[in-house]
């Protein structure tokens, strides 16, 4: 089976591409890579894949030929994307890059599925969920960290295990969240109107050793790497207290997923669309994280700053229950063992915030 990986050079296609080497030998599995190399610390992962045998093609999703260049595949893993809730709206990237990036990418590769009888598997975002109802849920602070008050308001799709797959997508939902959700609608499109065969995996926090330390790319790298280095941190929002929560996936994780996904055939009736995360277990609070940074390298302030800002919520965690039912499938990673994992990392890495553009 060949697979090829787009975004391959980032923290997340980097990652699959060794941990898929690690699960299978070249002889079942053939794994190349393209990536247009424009994150800082993309040709430190490309030395490194290069070393395992990986190819990897300098190119760009955005563009078709590019695509093309890198010839047939069995399976095609869309891991290239503007990862930052506030792209294109923050004066890093126009909003016309964050579409060409996400979107135009996503239709492209579609394309080459389609002409070559390959499958798609979109790793999609937590961020296609609606910001509205999630920025009005009722919280209450439990050991420094947001829990919602359930049964408050009967929002569809809020359940004891985190937001489940039927929580509304109705804008806004950032412009991120917007081309992601796009992606999904077109390639389960692809799906049944042309037959290409496509898994969607909406995806939790991403989490673990290597990521790229800037704080829209991975808030738990950029935390702990900013917090040994004792650089400047601030709890952002809902009252400047770091209550806010996220949850943690090691993509890894993920990795034995879509193993089980390529793997599948015509996929035995599962559904097309699951959530995909670390869910309530691997759940947690900025201040929690502080408190955890704080045991392992030593106290370091957090200033406070309780002005809210655009696309902020003060909780997501997502619920895998369909994924675990679907793929007999749950996290084997937990969030303090990823931690310890970005902690080791980020002590043997000093120069990781300047290198991957988080300072």
């Amino acid at each position: 089976m060949r697979v090829l990986i787009t975004g391959a050079c980032g923290f997340v296609g980097s990652a699959l591409a060794r941990f898929f080497r690690a699960h299978r030998d070249a002889t079942s599995l053939d794994i190349i890579g393209i990536d247009n190399f424009s994150r800082p610390g993309s040709e430190t992962n490309r030395r490194a894949m290069l070393d395992e045998g990986i190819r990897v093609f300098h190119g760009d999703v955005r563009s078709s030929a590019d695509v093309d260049m890198c010839g047939t595949a069995d399976w095609v893993i869309d891991a290239a994307a503007n990862p930052s809730v506030l792209a294109g709206t923050d004066g890093r990237s126009s909003s016309r890059q964050v579409l060409d990036h996400n979107l135009v990418g996503t239709l492209n590769l579609l394309e080459h599925c389609k002409a070559h009888g390959a499958g798609l598997i979109l790793l999609s975002t937590s961020r296609v969920y609606s910001i509205a109802p999630l920025a009005a849920l009722e919280v209450r602070a439990e050991a420094g960290a947001f829990q919602p008050v359930l049964g408050s308001n009967g929002t569809v799709g809020l359940t004891p295990a985190g937001i489940s797959e039927t929580f509304s997508t109705a804008p806004p939902v950032s412009l991120y969240g917007a081309t992601k959700l796009a992606s999904e609608v077109i390639a389960l499109e692809y799906h049944h109107s042309l037959g290409v065969p496509v898994w969607v995996n909406r995806c939790g926090v991403l989490a673990g050793a290597g990521q790229f330390g800037h704080i829209t790319q991975g808030v738990f790298a950029f935390w702990i790497n900013a917090h040994l280095r004792r650089a400047s941190l601030r709890y952002i929002g809902f009252g400047g207290h770091g209550h806010q929560v996220r949850d943690c996936l090691h993509p890894n994780d993920l990795g034995a997923l879509i193993l089980r996904q390529m793997e599948a055939g015509d996929g035995g009736g599962r559904p097309r669309l699951v959530n995909v995360s670390g869910g309530i277990d691997n759940s947690m609070s900025l201040l929690q994280l502080t408190q955890w940074c704080d045991a392992r390298f030593g106290r370091h302030e957090v200033g406070e700053d309780p002005r809210p800002r655009p696309f902020d919520i003060p909780w997501l965690v997502l619920n895998p229950a369909a994924a675990n039912a679907a793929w007999d499938w749950s996290p084997r990673v937990d969030v303090k063992s990823i931690l310890e994992e970005i902690a080791v990392h980020a002590e043997q890495h000093h120069d990781w915030l300047r290198l991957s553009g988080g300072a």
